[in-house]
């Protein structure tokens, strides 16, 4: 009584509701009950299948007619067919029992060996196996239990090793709905396979025959195999499976066994397919209606292919009725192509809904009770538009629609006019437009008519007011020297109909806009054009970018030459001032290998140098500096210091003095702006008649001294760098030398490693120099040791002096 009162006080929308959600749960009670006897049916159609060689659909009215004729139930009938079959073959019939090698039921299916097919007798021979197939069928659910039922009742008999099972898609394309033997490497290759040519399964659905490929080399010509590494399906058969209408599926079955199929395994291979129609076929029609899907006299298919023709959306409605007659829900059978809902499902996805169910929160509105309406009395129904939501992926989407519905026997056909989609695609234009930096214009030549988008007022920076310009009058706008070819463009355009896409400037206030103009003409019965269609772009942004780049280019090509001309002109100078020897040179008793490397990349040159000359009084000067920076500012300032350095000292001045002077010199010069300011410098002062060495060091790495089977560098007397500081001092060391002594100065290039510490470089230094000498390669050991730099980022000068040997 309570639950009487809520009904009564409920709205009849939600009642409506309450009545959707109770049909729902009832028909998911009814579903189990169906599926619980459909595998009866299914496995008594596919004994009648196989005992006649007939079709499913024979199968099933031989079925239908049998319980009608011996007033039985069809399920009544289902089951005493198969309990006769279970208690025995009738007299006078071949047993049924299958061969000991294959079992198609309990958990532990046989599989035969790849290859090990048998002789096939005759029909009496395949029915056995047909019926234990239907059997297996019965109990099958998708298709990779129906492949794996094949492969295992047919591998032994039939030699199948592998089965491939595929359906026709509508978009053209091949599903793999089934497999078993294959692999799952290669079942997920062939999952999807476009609407391609030269591919079997296709070939078998679209012709509706089978197809044997039985010689691999001559089958791979005509047809896209399926891959198989190991070669182990030699013969194939691809058979298409039966049903009332076009084929929509195909099995494969892939054979180990090489060789032609025999004439009684192509019979067993097409009665398998033919049992296969059921489980793998599309869903049985209802009952209750006719061969083509009428009801009510109204043909389903008749519609929906008069709906295919159509241009715009319309659906047919058939209306679902309990059992007191009343309309509780509405479903659709048959689309237009065009037919679109606010969630985007279009066509044939509509096909098959329900109303309520897709759409709720129609039920209760004018649309309904105008359905209801249509249906009662006939009288076409026009409805207002209306506002319909609907939340899809969690995101609400709106339109505005206007829906007429008329009453076709016992069903409604609705239309319906989408209002929102051209303002939609209005500001999708608009938006294109603005981004693109485009507008559109239409010119009427017959009327003088011209119609402009909103875009076309800003590229033209002309007030929507003034209205659109005719082509006549563009001209006004484009630059001198532009007009020519923009006049000769459009004059083409008018008179002879040819499509134009013209560059040109056009002077807008107190800028200039490079456009775009692109158009075509549409013409008479005589070619005459008699319309224009186009659009005109604005391209400002990208000329001024382009212009941009080719300024910086031009900047930078510039740059570059000037930085080329400099290092030529620099390089020049530092090989007249630094001349290198080709081979060892002698100079007051001594051996002196000099070895000079330039850096390997870049455009400037440094200022690494070297001074090896013999003093008045039969002395040796040898000096080693490197001048920070690069070009001719830094060989401006080794030149300066090598010349300085050398008159000084042939003058007699102490070594300290020379370079305190040159470290005087260096701060003079810091207030050029081009000039280098600072410098190390190693230099030493031999006298031959008691082979002493005097030498002074200003910031420099320290002389390498190789006595024997060692290397160690001097003690560094005090010196800092030149151009650092007025207050620098300078010291000098004195070192007797040996005969057989050498000794290395070098610049920073030779050592100096990024990323590395100092005394890493000095130690690899000392190990290379004693490792060549061990070896022999004294001669050369200054160029075989800045040979061994190989990308070197600095100049690299090395001074070799050897003592030579009294002996």
């Amino acid at each position: 009584m309570k639950g009487d009162a809520a009904s009564e006080g409920a709205s009849p929308e939600v009642l409506a509701l309450a009545k959707v959600v109770a049909r729902l749960r009832s028909e998911i009670v009814v579903l189990e009950g169906v599926a619980a006897t459909t595998a009866v049916v299914e496995r008594a159609k596919g004994v009648l299948m196989a005992q006649g060689d007939v079709s499913a659909d024979t199968a099933y009215e031989m079925l239908l007619g049998r319980a009608a004729e011996r007033g039985r139930t069809l399920l009544e009938e289902c089951w005493i067919l198969l309990g006769r079959m279970n208690a025995g073959p009738p007299p006078g019939h071949a047993p049924t029992a299958p061969p000991p090698a294959i079992t198609v039921s309990g958990n532990e299916p046989a599989t035969p060996a790849p290859g090990a097919g048998r002789h096939l007798a005759g029909g009496a021979a395949l029915r056995p196996l047909l019926a234990r197939l239907a059997d297996g069928l019965t109990t099958a659910r998708g298709g990779d239990d129906v492949a794996e039922l094949l492969r295992t009742v047919l591998g032994g008999d039939a030699g199948v090793d592998a089965v491939m099972i595929f359906s026709l898609t509508s978009a053209g394309s091949l599903e793999l709905t089934g497999c078993a033997g294959t692999g799952e490497e290669l079942a997920e290759q062939w999952r999807h396979v476009p609407p391609l040519s030269g591919i079997a399964a296709h070939e078998a659905i679209a012709g509706g025959r089978a197809l044997w490929l039985e010689d691999p080399a001559e089958d791979a010509r005509r047809y896209l195999l399926i891959a198989d590494p190991q070669h182990r399906w030699p013969s194939r058969a691809w058979l298409p499976v039966p049903s009332d209408g076009p084929a929509t599926a195909a099995i494969g079955f892939l054979r180990a066994q090489p060789g032609p199929f025999t004439a009684a395994t192509r019979a067993l291979l097409r009665r398998a397919a033919r049992l296969c129609a059921g489980p793998l076929g599309p869903p049985e029609r209802p009952r209750d209606a006719g061969a083509d899907g009428s009801r009510d006299g109204v043909d389903v298919t008749s519609v929906q292919r008069v709906l295919d023709a159509l241009a715009g959306p319309a659906i047919l409605l058939t209306p679902l009725r309990s059992k007191a007659g009343e309309v509780e829900d509405f479903r659709i059978d048959a689309a237009a192509p065009e037919s679109v809902d606010v969630a985007g499902r279009s066509g044939k996805e509509l096909v098959g809904r329900r109303v309520l169910e897709t759409y709720p929160t129609v039920v209760g509105t004018a649309l309904w009770e105008g359905y209801l309406e249509a249906l009662t009395t006939g009288t076409g129904y026009e409805g207002e538009p209306f506002t319909y939501e609907e939340v899809v992926a969690g995101v609400p989407r709106r339109s505005v629609y206007s829906v007429r519905a008329s009453r076709l026997g016992d069903r409604l056909v609705v239309s319906w006019i989408r209002h929102d989609t051209g303002e939609r695609e209005a500001r999708r234009l608009a938006d294109m437009q603005r981004l693109g930096t485009l507008g559109w214009g239409d010119w009427n030549l017959a009327t003088g008519s011209v119609s402009w988008s909103d875009q076309m007022y800003t590229i033209f920076g002309r007030d929507p007011r003034d209205g659109p310009m005719t082509l006549e009058e563009l001209s006004r706008h484009l630059l001198p020297d532009d007009l020519p070819a923009a006049a000769a463009a459009v004059e083409r355009l008018l008179t002879e109909g040819e499509a134009v896409d013209q560059p040109f400037r056009i002077a807008t206030g107190h800028s200039v806009r490079h456009l775009r103009f692109v158009a075509e003409a549409q013409t008479d019965a005589d070619g005459a054009p008699v319309e224009v269609h186009g659009f005109f772009q604005d391209l400002s942004a990208q000329r001024g970018a382009e212009l941009a780049l080719l300024e910086s280019e031009r900047a930078v090509l510039l740059q570059r030459g000037m930085l080329q001309a400099e290092r030529a002109l620099a390089a020049r100078l530092q090989e007249t001032l630094l001349p290198v020897p080709e081979q060892s040179m002698e100079l007051a008793g001594l051996c002196i290998d000099v070895a000079y490397v330039p850096v390997d990349r870049g455009i400037n040159v440094s200022g690494d140098w070297y001074s090896a000359i013999e003093l008045p009084d039969a002395s040796a000067l040898f000096v080693v500096g490197d001048v920070a920076g690069h070009g001719l500012a830094a060989v401006g300032t080794m030149a300066q210091l090598r010349f300085t350095a050398k008159g000084m000292t042939i003058t007699g001045s102490p070594l300290p003095d020379v370079l305190r002077r040159l470290n005087t010199l260096l701060l003079h010069t810091a207030s050029d702006p081009s000039g280098s300011t600072t410098a190390t410098m190693v230099m030493a002062r031999y006298q031959p008649w008691d082979r002493r060495l005097t030498w002074v060091r200003a910031g420099h790495l320290p002389p390498l001294l190789v006595r024997g089977d060692r290397a160690d560098f001097l003690e560094q007397p005090a010196g800092t760098l030149l151009g650092a500081s007025f207050d620098a001092s300078y010291g000098q060391a004195v070192i007797d030398l040996l005969p057989g002594d050498r000794l290395l100065f070098y610049t920073d290039g030779l050592v100096e490693e990024t990323g590395e510490v100092l005394d890493v470089g000095l130690d690899r230094l000392a190990a290379d120099t004693v490792r060549l000498l061990r070896e022999g390669r004294g001669e050369t050991l200054a160029r075989t040791l800045a040979a061994m730099r190989p990308g070197n980022r600095d100049d690299i000068c090395v001074l070799d002096i050897l003592v030579p040997d009294d002996r």
